[in-house]
């Protein structure tokens, strides 16, 4: 090692002592990078974000990767977007940075972000599994996967036991089953209850308003809608003011730490994604992630998971005709609306004349009182209530 290198050694460390002196925090700093190019606001808006974030907070460091500006943070010139995102890549393998905040970046199948928005009503944290990226091409399974990354980020931002909640969308109910046979094979899985009366884990629109569970699962397109309008209902739209950005890519053996933002978030949304990417580094998510994949193989996910695509596949099926029509009064709740028909018929096979319909909660199958016990001893049986 030449001198020069020494004496640029010795002036690092030398800083790094004067920073944690300052802050009171030490240990060396995670680096975040932010990629500048492709905000509707232009590039200035979030250098403004990470100027922000380096004067609010003091136990990160935040480089830029873009254009040359005027500023006193670290910038990698690059010439575009493209440049922009491999640069990311080389540093993130190299360690050079711990965690990326980028936007127009293009996740593996597998991989998709998990967000965090304040909720209006009540003002909470809230954590939406998923925002970007597609965790399956089969809803469900999406779904079911989306919990698990929800549950990694929760932990990743210093909640230990996070409740979760499935949002009230097509697959909720399939999701609930598999979620619930993942606990009882024990992977520990802490279910939230709705705030309304009736209570349950399926989360209803008041729940997201109030942010009545720490990670709210959902499919990747609605999460992507609901982070988008708590962000910006204040603004009108075109500008993203609020919360933390669309979060880290999670997926299984995925080991890139690269959070997304939006073209419309400004520099709040920005700044505060930058303090999101940072904690994840601090805490680790990369060994959180892999630790919470090894818990939920153990329990079964795959088999689950195996289970459920194997049930979805189209299957040569004789006609089968409805048994004499009866009165209808008893209404069993709890079968998804994907399975509803298919529910239905499978009672029809077995005797049981039933119909479908929509209850205030849901979808609901309608039996006479007499079939009620026999129907729910059927369905739960082959699985489409739980």
């Amino acid at each position: 090692m030449t001198n020069e290198n020494i004496k640029g050694l010795i002036g690092e460390v030398f800083n790094e002592i004067a920073d944690a002196i300052k802050s009171g925090t030490f240990g060396k700093k995670v680096r975040v990078g932010l990629t500048t190019f492709g905000s509707e606001h232009g590039v200035e808006e979030l250098v403004k974000a990470a100027e922000i974030a380096t004067r609010k907070y003091s136990d990160f460091e935040v480089v830029l990767i873009g254009p040359k500006v005027e500023t006193n943070l670290k910038v990698y010139e690059v010439a575009n977007d493209e440049e922009g995102h491999k640069l990311m890549e080389e540093l993130l393998d190299k360690g050079e940075i711990n965690g990326c905040v980028t936007q127009h970046y293009n996740f593996p199948i597998g991989v998709s972000t998990v967000g965090r928005v304040i909720t209006p009503g009540r003002g909470n944290e809230l954590i939406l599994a998923t925002t970007t990226g597609t965790s399956s091409t089969h809803r469900v399974e999406g779904m079911i996967k989306n919990a698990i990354y929800g549950i990694i980020t929760a932990k990743a931002c210093g909640i230990a036991n996070p409740t979760v909640g499935i949002l009230n969308v097509d697959g909720a109910r399939q999701v609930e089953k598999a979620l619930k046979e993942l606990k009882s094979n024990g992977y520990d899985i802490n279910f939230a209850e709705s705030i309304r009366a009736d209570g349950g884990v399926v989360m209803r629109g008041n729940d997201l308003l109030a942010g009545s569970t720490d990670v709210m699962v959902m499919d990747t397109l609605t999460g992507n809608l609901l982070v988008k309008i708590f962000s910006s209902f204040t603004t009108g739209g075109d500008y993203e003011s609020l919360g933390y950005g669309y979060g880290p890519g999670i997926g299984e053996g995925y080991d890139r730490l690269i959070c997304i933002i939006s073209r419309a978030s400004g520099a709040p949304v920005v700044a505060e994604a930058l303090r999101f990417c940072a904690t994840c580094a601090q805490n680790n998510i990369i060994q959180i992630s892999k630790n919470e994949f090894e818990k939920a193989n153990r329990a079964g996910l795959k088999e689950i998971l195996s289970k459920l695509i194997k049930q979805a596949q189209p299957e040569d099926k004789k006609e089968i005709v409805a048994p004499p029509k009866k009165v209808v009064t008893h209404d069993i709740a709890g079968v998804d609306i994907l399975e509803l028909e298919n529910a239905v018929k499978e009672l029809w096979s077995n005797g049981i004349y039933s119909e479908t319909g929509m209850g205030c909660t849901g979808p609901i199958v309608l039996v006479a009182d007499e079939d009620a016990d026999k129907a729910v001893e059927i369905l739960k049986s082959k699985g489409y209530i739980a």
